[in-house]
């Protein structure tokens, strides 16, 4: 059987079977895309089916877009990696370290040892937490009564440091404020950046913070999974008019667009005869840019939001320049040194660099790292990798 009656036989399985409510999925090499499907329901209850070009929330998966374009400035000059980023937005300075609370439920806070940089902000060593995987930055919030980053309101930048900069990874708001960099620095929004230097020329025209009428007649709704498995549609979207467009996981698109994305990392930056990124920024975007230091568990405090999350646990993995980086051959069949992120809703994308494929993955799914979802996932990329041989 070929790619894409297989891929069609596991992704039509799994809706049918009430697995997941929708799924879409597309792969590529090097060339050419070699699959792409869709099935299922956009929302459960309604008639309209999951396609190819049905918009997505892609959460997460917004930051190596972001990362892209901090990139493109730091080839212009514009940005520095290893520069205090204060000196660009000065609102970072004031981060402080979150050390605990005081008997009065007070937070205690001091001075970080090291001023924060661009690499520690897309590599997430500067010390941001999200909530949902932080115990003390869930305390804070509350505490605090600052609002969480989904709200898109300025104030939800304004937490504290869980660490030093430089000093471990925590996965975290970092990515917004990078964001926040390209947008001083090009003195645009993040938005209008993003489509004048990375989605217009990607042809990535189905993707963008704000949803337009004609992307909102093929939206897919976020289903939430309750304690006894049962899925529902749940109204969960990100602000429209939003204080800040979140760099860190604000866009909605398609996955046939984020596979150009894809794309162009295998191709070192060259897209349609252009070179949108120095194929030498490819290859520092995709090496390990945190030394020593090693990814873990993300442990959940938010269970309806996220289930406890690891890829491959038990193999090393690092982290690029807004990417993760398996260390070793995983079991799927993605190279060692290959680069992959992901999505809150059960979004998923890889590139293997080394064998000159990746794919793109969307359900629409709470919590993250779904039981039905995640192992979907796993094996449309395994038999991506099996066409391969």
């Amino acid at each position: 059987m070929s790619l894409q009656a297989k891929a069609d036989e596991l992704l039509r399985r799994a809706a049918e079977a009430g697995d997941v409510p929708g799924v879409t999925a597309c792969a590529t090499t090097r060339d050419a895309t070699i699959y792409e499907g869709g099935f299922g329901k956009r929302v459960l209850g309604q008639s309209a089916t999951m396609t190819p070009d049905t918009i997505v929330w892609i959460a997460s998966m917004t930051k190596a877009i972001t990362g892209m374009a901090a990139m493109q400035m730091v080839e212009r000059g514009r940005l520095e990696l290893d520069a205090p980023a204060m000196t660009i937005v000065p609102q970072i300075g004031k981060a402080k370290v979150l050390e605990g609370f005081d008997a009065g439920g007070k937070p205690r806070l001091r001075a970080p040892k090291r001023p924060i940089t661009l690499r520690h902000l897309l590599t997430h060593t500067a010390g941001f937490a999200y909530d949902f995987w932080s115990g003390e930055m869930k305390r804070y919030l509350e505490v605090t009564g600052t609002p969480g980053i989904i709200s898109c309101e300025n104030a939800a930048l304004d937490i504290p440091l869980l660490f030093d900069p430089g000093d471990r990874w925590e996965y975290g708001t970092n990515i917004d404020w990078a964001g926040k960099m390209v947008e001083v620095v090009s003195r645009q929004t993040l938005g209008n950046y993003l489509r004048d230097n990375v989605l217009g020329p990607l042809g990535m025209n189905d993707t963008a913070f704000k949803i337009t009428p004609n992307m909102r007649q093929r939206l897919a709704k976020i289903h939430q999974r309750d304690r006894a498995g049962k899925l529902a549609p749940i109204d969960l979207e990100i602000p429209q008019e939003p204080e800040f467009e979140m760099g860190g996981g604000g866009l909605y698109g398609t996955v046939g667009d984020y596979l150009k994305f894809v794309r162009l990392m295998l191709n070192q930056g060259r897209v349609n005869g252009k070179q949108l990124l120095k194929p030498e920024t490819v290859v520092e975007m995709s090496r390990n840019n945190i030394g020593g230091i090693r990814l873990g568990l993300l442990k959940t405090v938010m269970p309806d939001t996220t289930l406890d999350a690891e890829f491959f646990p038990g193999q090393p993995k690092t982290w690029g320049l807004s990417f993760m980086i398996n260390e070793t051959e995983a079991p799927t069949g993605r190279s060692a040194g290959s680069l992959a992120w992901c999505g809150l809703i059960n979004a998923f994308s890889w590139i293997d660099q080394k064998k000159g494929v990746g794919g793109v993955y969307a359900t629409q799914i709470l919590p993250f790292f779904d039981t039905k979802s995640l192992p979907l996932y796993l094996a449309f990329e395994t038999e991506v990798y099996r066409s391969l041989n």
